[in-house]
């Protein structure tokens, strides 16, 4: 339920008591895995066997197998002409309506087609402009793209679910844009950050006072760093961020209390060990993974490749969910030595051998052609014969050679990485 532009949160969901969130949250995935199995044909096999109702816990859900942008696009492509989801998604149209039709469909890089269905607010964006300011009335300069890829959709199904109007600005035409904006007055932008710097660097140049109606952004797409929001604040634009994808749409936004991004609504999401399923404990770097409760395209532990890690304690505007502390980097890690590619998922197979291993982390080191592999490993205490078991199983799964050397617990730094490349290319 929506409340009064006067409230601080968009809807009452946001202020939930936290245990009320997880017993509505594990009940509606029950019911999602269910509807998966029966309506997604590839849930239908990948969950195969799974009891849905007893999927109705973090432990019960870190069990099932991680869905990664590789899988669908796989799939994607080997039902090219049949089914150009893969199987993923219960809508579609012709002979694979189902549930009822896709309003559009999209394209990202792979290329992955994404459908987006008949739901007003689909990508549930309209909650991440209201923590940005936004409101009924405005006029959004929407400068994400309109075509291929669902960004400009996004965000002008949540600025209409708000009562918003939108210019569809989409992406270029710096000259034509600022035109829009001199003569419309928008209130808001929407967009990339470097994009707004560009089109406010234009207008300072003309000695146009354009941007000057735009007090409000909501910014995604790229890094926004600390520095280009206070240069924007001293400017009168109060910007803000969020977290989504192709895929999912909405995972985060940030708040006036500019401390990390707050979770949606209607996301669960985990932080996990690069290469494996495996959550990680609270704080840790990790990659994001995302199970979505919509029923159109319903991505059960979803890999975003992203690296975050969950900020403890409550965030200070009141809003209860859970916060990440935002991007930081891409955990698809891998690196090819002497002609073999390793990859994070093969780190997290080795540790997985040995539960006295609480982290590691392979270093690739040395010149091009002279490839050294160092496995650092954080054990509590020395074990004999550890460090030749560990080089044993490096050598059994990658056919290469490891160093072993073996840390205390902490001594690795928590940034998520599992596959460090340090070698010289000059």
């Amino acid at each position: 339920m929506s409340l009064s532009s006067n409230s601080p949160f968009y809807d009452a969901l946001e202020a939930r008591d936290p245990q009320a969130r997880e017993q509505a949250l594990m009940s509606a995935l029950s019911t999602q895995v269910a509807h998966a199995q029966a309506n997604a044909s590839a849930y239908g096999e990948v969950l195969a066997g799974v009891d849905a109702q007893q999927v109705n816990s973090r432990s019960a859900l870190a069990a099932l197998p991680v869905t990664r942008k590789a899988d669908v696009l796989a799939r994607q492509q080997a039902l090219r002409g049949t089914e150009a989801f893969g199987g993923y998604a219960t809508v579609g149209w012709g002979s694979l309506l189902r549930r009822g039709p896709v309003r559009r469909v999209f394209q990202s890089p792979g290329p992955i087609y994404e459908p987006e269905g008949q739901a007003s607010d689909y990508w549930r964006v309209a909650r991440a402009l209201y923590a940005a300011g936004l409101r009924a009335g405005d006029l959004v300069h929407n400068s994400f793209s309109y075509h291929l890829t669902p960004a400009g959709s996004m965000m002008e199904g949540g600025a209409h679910a708000l009562g918003c109007s939108v210019f569809p600005g989409g992406v270029g035409n710096t000259e034509l844009q600022l035109q829009a904006i001199s003569d419309l007055r928008p209130q808001a932008y929407v967009g990339t950050p470097s994009f707004l710097k560009i089109l406010m660097d234009k207008a300072a140049e003309q000695g146009s006072e354009a941007m000057r109606t735009v007090s409000k952004a909501l910014l995604s797409g790229e890094a926004f760093p600390a520095a280009l929001r206070d240069w924007l604040a001293e400017r009168g634009v109060s910007a803000y961020q969020c977290y989504a994808t192709a895929d999912i749409g909405l995972i985060a936004y940030e708040t006036m209390a500019r401390e990390g991004l707050v979770l949606d609504e209607g996301v669960i999401l985990e932080i996990v060990r690069p290469g494996s399923g495996e959550p990680v404990p609270e704080g840790e770097v990790g990659e994001v993974v995302v199970t979505t409760l919509n029923p159109d395209y319903p991505l059960i532990r979803f890999g975003t490749g992203d690296l975050s890690a969950v900020l403890p304690g409550a965030c200070p505007s009141g809003r209860s969910n859970t916060r990440i502390k935002g991007w930081m980097g891409r955990a698809d890690q891998s690196a090819k030595v002497r002609g073999m590619f390793v990859h994070a998922s093969q780190v997290a197979q080795i540790v997985k051998q040995f539960p006295e291993v609480a982290r590691a982390r392979l270093l690739i080191e040395g010149e091009m052609a002279q490839d050294q592999m160092r496995l650092q490993v954080e054990v509590a205490a020395p074990i004999e014969g550890l460090a030749d078991r560990l080089a044993q199983a490096v050598r059994d799964l990658t056919k290469l050679r490891a160093q072993i050397e073996l840390l205390a617990p902490g001594s690795l730094p928590n940034d998520g990485r599992v596959v460090e490349d340090r070698r010289r290319i000059d």
